[in-house]
Parts: C-alpha cells; structure tokens; sequence
C-alpha cells in the first residue's frame, strides 16, 4: 500500500497571461508548502484524515486562496466561510457554514465530526462552539484583502446593470481549497474548505459542507470539489463518483472524468474534482480553463500544476 495526497487551490479561468511571472512563482510555492504540510504527516506514519487537514490548513492561512484568509466577501460585504471533513474508513463527517470569525474552518468541521452527534453546525451556534473547543477567532480585518475588497466592487457593479449570475467570470463563481489522502494503512479521508462565490447573497450555502456534493470520502475513494456550487449539490458530484466506482466498476480515472462530463457539465457547470482511491492513485480532471492543483505520492515527487496544458 503506498499513500499519497492531492490538493487544490480552486478552479476558473486562469491562462499565463493573467498570472505575472512573480504571481505564478508565489502560487506554485504555496501550493507546494501546502502539499509538503499534509505530505509530512504521511511520511511520519499519520492517518489520511490529519494529513488533508494539515494541508487545508496552511491553504486557509495564505491569503492568496478562496478559504480562511483569503475569503472572498458577500453581497453585505462580509465573509461567511464553509468547510467540511470526512474519514472514510468511518464515513464519519463534519462540515459548518456560515463562519464570519473563525480562521480555520476546517478545525472546526472536525471539532463537529469528533465532538458532537451531528454533521453539519452553522453560523452564530457554530462560532460559539468553536469558542467552547478553543479554536482561534479573528476580527473581521483578519479576512481583508484588498483584492477580494475590490472584486466585490466590480461584481456588484456588474449586477446593478443588469447582469446576471450565469454570466459572471469563473473567477467569480468559483473558489475553494480541497485535499485528499490515502495513507499507509489504505484508509481515505478528504477535507474542503471555501468561502463560496464573490457578491453571494448571504446566507447562501454552497457545496462544500453538503457531504456528497463538494466533499466524500468512503472506503473506496475520497474525493474534494471545487467549482459552482450548485451545479455540484444538484449533481452529488462527489459522491456520484464513488457510486460509479462501487457500483458500475468504473476505475477512477473513468469516474472522475464521466461525472464531470455527463453529471457537472450537462448540468452547465465548470470546475474540478481531486480524488484518490484506495490504491493510492490520483485523479485531478477539470473542465474549467485551470485548476490550482498539487499531488504526491509516497515515492515520487511533488507535481504542481496550474494551466490545463500542465503535465499534472
């Protein structure tokens, strides 16, 4: 059994010339320290499930990514931030939504899933759970950017003529951060993390706390989302693929690639998927322009990718 880890940093249309040379040596670092966070914990011997938080931790703390940090703001001009784990030797889950304070989402979803009898904890009664496990709280100016501050602006000026939500940039729909492990033992476990789209109504909860739709992870593979939402709550993307897999013996490469043909995109969304199965191999198709992505397995070396024309 080898183990291995993939992760992502969103997807949407990102091609060479919207990246400065600077830009993409930042992103392609980050992405790497990210990928060597959750790498570490499945060198030493560490379980799948601390390995994807490990990495969905140092991508919510990097400002550059759609998650923690870096969130993007509601219409209201606030971050309301998601996340979700899930450990698939269990199928035990944990996810929140709704988080205005909490630097790291993803903690906290695994403070729901180890601590209490339910899956999904939301808003004010979420926050006031993480203060009672200790985790860290900001103030609002923790999740400012100025970058995230003005894309509000124009995606709000876009709207008040008349624009409509099908016709925002991809860049604007999506954003979110993801992993998925296999460790040494052969268990799976993913984790996501996001703060949805820019100029959302708030309030709105996307896919990613929805365990089956942006987050899943069972004994046969794990799997991480990310893309427009709605698409991938109406479609069960990412339990869809473990179903292919289970049930109509689809390897993982045919059940990345046909859920998002026949399932994401007939349904007129874009985005990508990151899984692993159980034999440690990895899938990262998307059909967006790029996908933010990284993966190792125990062995190899690290891949960064960001364009489609990328090996990875």
């Amino acid at each position: 059994m080898r183990f291995s880890l993939a992760i992502h940093g969103g997807a949407g249309t990102i091609r060479r010339c919207d990246l400065s040379a600077g830009d993409e040596v930042a992103l392609r670092a980050s992405l790497a320290a990210a990928l060597e966070a959750g790498h570490a914990v499945l060198r030493r011997g560490g379980p799948a499930l601390d390995a994807v938080e490990a990495a969905v931790v140092a991508l919510e703390d990097d400002p550059r990514f759609n998650a923690g940090r870096g969130a993007v703001f509601n219409e209201a001009g606030f971050v309301e931030l998601e996340a979700a784990v899930m450990d698939g030797s269990t199928r035990a889950a944990g996810s929140v939504t709704g988080l205005r304070r909490v630097r790291n989402p993803v903690k906290l979803a695994r403070e729901v899933m180890r601590r209490t009898p339910h899956v999904t904890l939301g808003f004010e009664a979420a926050e006031r759970f993480a203060e009672r496990c200790g985790l860290a709280l900001d103030l609002p100016n923790y999740f400012y950017t100025e970058a995230r501050w003005q894309a509000l602006q124009q995606e709000l000026t876009r709207i008040a003529a008349g624009g409509r939500e099908s016709e925002a940039s991809e860049q604007v729909r999506h954003g979110t951060v993801g992993a998925v492990a296999c460790d040494a033992a052969g268990c799976l476990a993913a984790a996501t993390s996001t703060g949805g789209r820019t100029a959302k109504m708030a309030g709105r909860i996307g896919d990613t706390p929805v365990i089956g739709a942006g987050t899943w992870a069972d004994d046969t593979v794990a799997v991480s989302c990310t893309g427009h939402g709605e698409s991938f709550v109406r479609g069960a993307v990412a339990h869809e693929i473990s179903a292919r897999m289970r049930l109509a013996g689809q390897s993982l490469a045919q059940a990345t690639e046909s859920a998002l043909r026949e399932t994401l995109t007939e349904l007129g969304g874009t985005g990508g998927v990151i899984a692993v199965d159980r034999n440690g191999q990895i899938a990262m198709p998307f059909n967006s322009e790029g996908m933010y992505r990284a993966a190792v397995s125990e062995g190899g070396a690290a891949q960064v990718a960001i364009y489609r024309e990328d090996a990875v």
